[in-house]
């Protein structure tokens, strides 16, 4: 199929659709590497998004692609920043995704966003307040039966003095966990208010905070996702962590090497980008469990530009890039998200993730998603 597209002036020229949709794979208990997606939300396009008010949900559109993932055995990492968590999905809302996807999917590898967003930031100003804060959001998640992913917190690096205020807090909240979580460092460029997390800017000294939090609560953590975009940090730090605590890349940048790893080990993953990356995900690690580790990188490799090009700075607005693929691929009617994020990307970013993913073979029925195109050409009046 053709079409017409514009470049960054506007000029248009022919473009012809060249992609074969991935073939699918499911993932299984044995497969070689544990994957979770961080799955996006639905926005219900008929709500009030006012952004002062709470966020409306296309809760059927939600579940039905968080079936999609499970069907490939992909685990779920639920009501994370991918799902707007704090930018325009507040804490209220996520407990109610987290409860929704729980009764969906009761059998299915799903870890949960537990934070502090909860806390109005100019009434926060004690290490007791964030305490508290992160062990209601616990208490609440395993009510429901969920497992835990602790998010880094804006409040804690906002009121932390040093490492030690966040060795302290993580021990007590760890403490309250009743089955071994996922941690998570989120780097700056994914949040700037997480500058300086666990007590420094630079990563040596933050590094060893880390290490320490994790080696004295070993039996409660299950392993880490590290979203720094540079691989070398993430491999300094897997080769630390203690034995059973498994390292979860979340660098949308660098996940095919990382993900394959080396002599001394390797990655397994929690990644935004394997939300639109799913079937080739999927499809890459099953032939990995086989040996095959060249059809892993000739499968990953070619999706990296398009998820650097989604991940591009300002990065916290890759959710817009996401979204924006889950509607060229019908997984929902609409390109409208909470607070209305579809409006933070251009159109020759769009048209960019248009063709890298018909590249890539991520477009499930390439003519519908050209005329998905075509219709966002004409309302931008190409």
């Amino acid at each position: 199929m053709k079409l017409q597209l514009p470049d960054t002036n506007g000029v248009l020229s022919n473009y012809t659709l060249i992609g074969t949709p991935v073939r699918p794979a499911k993932l299984t208990a044995n497969s070689a590497r544990v994957l979770y997606s961080a799955a996006h939300v639905v926005s219900d396009p008929f709500g009030d998004h006012d952004p002062t008010g709470p966020a409306h949900v296309d809760w059927e559109k939600t579940m039905e692609f968080r079936r999609y993932l499970a069907g490939m055995g992909l685990g779920i990492a639920e009501a994370m920043d991918t799902a707007q968590r704090g930018m325009g999905l507040d804490w209220n809302g996520a407990l109610e995704l987290i409860r929704r996807t729980k009764e969906e999917l009761p059998d299915a590898l799903v870890a949960n966003g537990c934070g502090t967003d909860h806390l109005i930031p100019t009434e926060t100003t004690t290490l007791d307040d964030v305490r508290r804060a992160y062990l209601e959001q616990v208490e609440a998640i395993q009510k429901v039966g969920g497992r835990l992913i602790l998010m880094a917190s804006r409040a804690l690096a906002k009121v932390a003095k040093g490492p030690e205020d966040y060795i302290s807090v993580y021990r007590d909240v760890l403490a309250a966990c009743d089955a071994p979580v996922i941690l998570h460092w989120l780097g700056e460029m994914f949040d700037p208010n997480l500058a300086g997390y666990w007590g420094s800017g630079n990563f040596e000294p933050a590094l060893e905070t880390c290490l320490q939090i994790i080696e004295e609560n070993a039996a409660k953590v299950d392993g880490i996702k590290v979203s720094l975009l540079e691989a070398e940090k993430e491999i300094v730090m897997r080769r630390r962590l203690p034995a059973g605590v498994k390292m979860y890349t979340g660098d949308d940048f660098n996940y095919p090497e990382l993900i394959e790893g080396d002599e001394q080990g390797y990655s397994h993953a929690l990644l935004g980008i394997f939300d639109p990356l799913a079937p080739a995900a999927a499809y890459a690690v099953s032939k990995l469990s086989e040996g095959d580790a060249e059809s892993f990188r000739d499968t990953l490799d070619p999706t990296v530009p398009l998820a650097r090009h989604i991940f591009r700075a300002p990065t916290q607005h890759y959710k817009t890039g996401v979204v924006f693929l889950a509607w060229l691929n019908s997984f929902q009617d609409h390109f409208i998200m909470l607070n209305g994020a579809q409006s933070t990307r251009s159109l020759p970013y769009f048209v960019d993730c248009f063709k890298m993913a018909d590249e890539c073979g991520l477009l499930r029925d390439p003519d519908t998603a050209a005329d998905r195109m075509g219709n966002l050409l004409k309302l931008y009046g190409v």
